[in-house]
């Protein structure tokens, strides 16, 4: 787990002041790495790799950039859980040095030129500069785990782990209109834009190659749904527990002591249970938050019944609205733009709780997209058993659930009572895909404070449609296609949030969910499986029973870390929030009506979050927009120095 940035020039002249700026990026990016640090410039000196480290494997050889003895040189953040067995397969052919996972990657490079990320089983983003060939490959990890960013700007290519760090560089620092309408939608960003104007991110699953002046990025890998209806559940639930444990085998490999994070819903939960138990000879550490505010906002009874199962040592911070007004700016800064709901800020307190323990947690990410854990699904589907009713249909065809089996589990809808009221306002009984897009659009809620009229003619709809139905879903299933939305796009939004918010920490973030042969696995389970009688994430708590208390497992209260901030801000952080948005250059910004956000701050439900989607936009403004002379200072005074 580290940071990483480069620069290439397309020219084959030198670049000016290029161990100066990559200096540069290092500075900025520090945090990710506070083991060490490493620059590489080519004799030609128009590329040049930095890298900051956090010591996790290979802890006195890993040391990066790494070149081999052919002239390649590597940039690379990550883990490659399988690198052990690479390493014996390509002992024959590549006389190894060291005892790191970089290295390997050099080798499978060597073997395999860019289809080495097929047989990488892991998190990473890394850049390899090829020397016999002259070009840059770059990729990104299958989920979008690990970040990788870039800009082009007068035929000069900069890449990093974090937007920031590519800021100095840029002409102006300007918002990106497109991004900012995917943002109001779906409170995260499509297609690789990010909230910075010229700022790109490669997507998940794939890779950049650059060959003198030209640049191609392709996808290498894609999940595809092509369903079993052939094998039983018990068979899914069988083979589903064996790569679970398989894939957490793989995770906890370290050189340091491993902890989890442990939320009390079942995915933290099945990760920790799983990794304790395969780890009997050190004391297992798991990690948790809390907010003092009733047992709406406090899940730590569930975390500390699995904890006392499994005997493990458990950490808890509870966490306040001071401790809100106090660190926000900060989760903004190191979010680099906002993405997904408020969890970020939880998130960073008991990352900064968990780090002064270990340097690497697992997380239960990735659990909810692959098996079908989001509420939405259930109001998604509640609305088309009524649909099959009215039409005679129910039991015809494939249907994943009938309105008679359904309705037991319609208690879970208790506090989505806003959310039931904006969906069946009006298009009821839609095509699917407008039926998804206006239950997850946020868009609406704004009223006036957004002048959404002001954008532009780009539609996230159609983006959104383009993904929703995708080649590799079958068109049949409603619920595999929203999950792969989800799966595409929400989750990459999480693991920006997840990978941000450990790294501020100097920590390491794994998340076995997100192991490929398990993600392809579940992409053959029909949605009756993981989804019977509208039971959320049926098929993994059947398979991982046996590994979480009852409390867990029979939850119909799904909470998924909720903050009371919107109660806050009608209390503690009323003052606060309205000196945010009362500061000056908010009275005047770009398409916001200052007037009407301070009119409706204090009138959204307890569980809403356009206040945090409007909040978060203000910081980050004041963070990027209104400070953007601070990072062209760090070019000036380093070149100076």
């Amino acid at each position: 787990m580290c940071g990483i940035a480069g620069i290439l020039s397309f020219k084959s002249e030198r670049y000016n002041n290029l161990e100066a700026h990559l200096r540069v990026m290092n500075r900025i990016q520090a945090h990710r790495g506070p083991d060490g640090e490493g620059l590489w410039t080519h004799k030609g000196g128009r590329l040049g790799f930095a890298h900051r480290r956090l010591s996790i494997i290979d802890l006195t050889t890993g040391a990066q950039p790494m070149s081999a003895a052919s002239g390649d040189t590597i940039c690379y953040n990550g883990e490659i859980y399988n690198y052990m067995e690479l390493r014996q397969e390509l002992g024959n052919e590549f006389d190894f040095r060291t005892t790191s996972d970089t290295e390997v990657i050099l080798a499978a490079y060597r073997k395999w030129g860019t289809d080495c990320v097929n047989h990488l089983r892991g998190m990473f983003a890394f850049a390899v500069w090829d020397e016999s060939e002259g070009v840059l490959f770059c990729a990104r990890d299958r989920f979008g785990i690990k970040p990788f960013y870039y800009t082009v700007i007068n035929d000069v290519f900069y890449f990093a782990s974090e937007p920031k760090t590519l800021l100095p560089f840029l002409p102006a620092i300007e918002t990106d209109i497109a991004a900012l309408k995917d943002y109001l939608v779906f409170q995260f960003c499509l297609d690789g834009k990010t909230l910075f104007q010229g700022i790109n991110e490669l997507q998940p699953a794939h890779r950049l190659i650059i060959r003198g002046g030209n640049m191609r990025v392709e996808r290498y890998w894609e999940v595809y749904y092509n369903l079993d209806f052939y094998h039983t559940p018990r068979y899914f639930e069988d083979k589903l527990r064996a790569l679970i444990e398989d894939s957490v085998k793989y995770h906890i490999v370290s050189d340091v002591p491993v902890g989890a994070y442990v939320s009390g819903g079942t995915d933290s939960s099945i990760v920790a249970s799983v990794a304790s138990r395969l780890k009997p000879d050190e004391e297992f550490m798991a990690f948790t938050g809390k907010f003092l505010y009733g047992e709406l906002y406090d899940e730590s009874a569930y975390a500390r019944a699995l904890t006392e199962m499994r005997g493990m040592t458990l950490h808890e911070t509870a966490i306040t609205s001071r401790d809100f007004a106090d660190s926000i700016r900060k989760v903004i800064h190191h979010l680099d733009y906002p993405v997904a709901g408020p969890g970020s800020f939880p998130q960073y307190h008991v990352s900064k709780l968990a780090a002064q323990h270990r340097k690497v947690v697992l997380g239960g990410q990735g659990g909810d997209e692959t098996f079908g854990g989001y509420t939405r699904y259930l109001v998604a589907y509640f609305e088309q058993c009524i649909k099959a009713a009215v039409n005679g249909t129910t039991h015809s065809g494939r249907f994943v659930v009938t309105y008679e089996s359904i309705i037991p589990n319609l208690v879970a809808l208790k506090n989505y009572k806003p959310m039931l009221q904006e969906f069946w306002k009006e298009g009821l009984f839609e095509d699917m895909d407008k039926r998804y897009y206006r239950l997850i659009n946020r868009a609406p809620t704004l009223h006036n404070e957004i002048n959404l009229h002001e954008l532009g003619e780009y539609s996230p709809f159609e983006t959104f449609k383009g993904i929703f139905n995708g080649h590799n879903v079958n068109k049949e299933s409603y619920f595999d296609r929203m999950t792969h939305f989800d799966f595409k796009t929400l989750l990459p939004a999480l693991l920006q949030v997840e990978d941000r918010m450990s790294m501020a920490h100097g920590l390491e973030s794994r998340v076995p969910f997100l192991d490929h042969p398990l993600v392809e696995f579940a992409a053959t389970m029909p949605a009756d499986v993981k989804f019977k009688d509208g039971t959320l994430k049926m098929a993994l708590t059947n398979a991982m029973r046996q590994e979480l208390p009852d409390i867990i497992a029979n939850r119909k209260n799904k909470m998924g870390f909720p903050v009371p901030l919107n109660e806050w801000i009608k209390g503690e952080l009323k003052e606060f929030v309205f000196d945010v948005f009362n500061a000056q250059p908010a009275r005047n910004r770009a398409y916001f009506n200052h007037k009407e956000i301070l009119n409706n701050l204090t009138s959204e439900s307890n569980f809403g979050r356009k206040i945090w989607g409007l909040l978060s936009l203000e910081l980050w403004h004041q963070e990027f927009h209104d400070k953007a002379h601070k990072y062209k200072q760090y070019l000036n005074k380093e070149v100076l120095v």
